[in-house]
C-alpha cells in the first residue's frame, strides 16, 4: 500500500467525521433559537392559546389545562350524560345560556362545538372558587335529581354537565365557555377560534 492511498482513506474518514460533528453542532446551536420562537410563559399567561390533547380522554373523564392562569376543563361526555341535559332545563336558571358568556358557536343545548366535548373555564361565577367535577348520578350528598355536573363547595352553587347553573344557588350565571377550536380530532386549541367554528 502506498503512503498516498493511506492518506486519502484517512482524509475521507476525517472529512466524514468532521461533517457529522459539525452537523450535530449546528443542530444544538439551532435548538435555543427555534425554542425562542415559542411563546414565553408570560405570553401564555397573558392569553396565548394552549393545546389540549384529548386522544386519551376516556368517556366520562375530565381533563384540566391552564389558559390565562385559569383552569380549563375538557369533559368527554357520554351519550347518557348528553341525553340527561334537556331533562334539567326546568331546574336551571339560564338553560338557553342567554345571560352567560360563551362564543356564539357554543350557544346551543350542549354549549359546545362537538356535543361529546365540553370545554369550560373551571371558576365559579359567584366568587371565583373552583367547583369539583361530580359525574356520579344521585349521590347522597347532592340529592336524587343530580344527573352529574359541577359542585362548588364554597357556597353550594351547582352546574350541570353543560356548565349551566341551577336555580336558587349563589352563582348568577353559567360557567364561562372560552373560545376554542379543533386543530384535529384529538387536539383542541383553547383561546383561539380561527374566526369560525
Amino acid at each position: 500500500m502506498s503512503a498516498q492511498g493511506v492518506n486519502n482513506k484517512r482524509r475521507r474518514v476525517l472529512i466524514a467525521a468532521t461533517s457529522v460533528v459539525g452537523a450535530v453542532g449546528v443542530g444544538f446551536a439551532l435548538v435555543p433559537f427555534i425554542a425562542s420562537m415559542n411563546p414565553s410563559a408570560r405570553a401564555r399567561a397573558a392569553g396565548a392559546p394552549v393545546e389540549a390533547d384529548i386522544s386519551k380522554l376516556e368517556p366520562g373523564a375530565l381533563l384540566r389545562v391552564k389558559w390565562r392562569g385559569k383552569p380549563v376543563w375538557v369533559v368527554n361526555r357520554t351519550e347518557k350524560m348528553l341525553t340527561s341535559l334537556p331533562e334539567l332545563d326546568p331546574m336551571l336558571a339560564d338553560p338557553e345560556s342567554n345571560a352567560s358568556i360563551q362564543p356564539e358557536y357554543c350557544k346551543n343545548p350542549h354549549r359546545s362545538i362537538k356535543p361529546q366535548f365540553l370545554v369550560a373555564i373551571g371558576i365559579c361565577t359567584h366568587l371565583g372558587c373552583a367547583p369539583t367535577y361530580r359525574p356520579e348520578v344521585a349521590p347522597e350528598d347532592l340529592g336524587p335529581e343530580w344527573k352529574g355536573g359541577f359542585f362548588c363547595p364554597c357556597h353550594g352553587s351547582r352546574f350541570d354537565l353543560a356548565a349551566r347553573v341551577y336555580k336558587g344557588v349563589p352563582a348568577p350565571t353559567n360557567l364561562v365557555i372560552p373560545k376554542h377550536t379543533y386543530v384535529s380530532d384529538t387536539t383542541i386549541l383553547v383561546g383561539e377560534d380561527g374566526g369560525a367554528a
